[in-house]
């Protein structure tokens, strides 16, 4: 039995792509600026590279993949049982702890 008409249907199917092209057109003019403002300090002599602290970048986002992997994994656990869609969960709960256990032996 069919509860939502088509043009809901199309609706919930168009809000995620109407998401990533927005993010993807604010991620490019990001780069764009951050590349013609880096050319510009560059031209006069006042550029000074940004380094990554390797240690709190994997820390954060290992901290960050664990907890939505975990509850990703309970959710999918809980929905469907141990099938292939748990792997939605592991996945980066897997990750997470990798980049927490480089944080830890780094």
């Amino acid at each position: 039995m069919d509860i939502t008409s088509p043009a809901a249907q199309v609706v919930i199917t168009v809000i995620p792509i109407v998401g990533i092209v927005i993010g993807g057109t604010i991620v490019f003019f990001y780069l764009l600026w951050r590349h013609h403002e880096v050319k510009l300090q560059i031209q006069k002599g006042t550029y000074t590279p940004r380094k990554l602290n390797l240690k709190v970048f994997s820390l954060l986002t290992g901290l960050l993949l664990c907890c939505i992997g975990t509850i990703l994994s309970l959710l999918f656990l809980l929905i469907e049982g141990i099938s292939y869609t748990l792997l939605g969960g592991l996945i980066p709960l897997a990750v997470g702890v990798g980049l927490l256990l480089f944080y830890r032996l780094s």
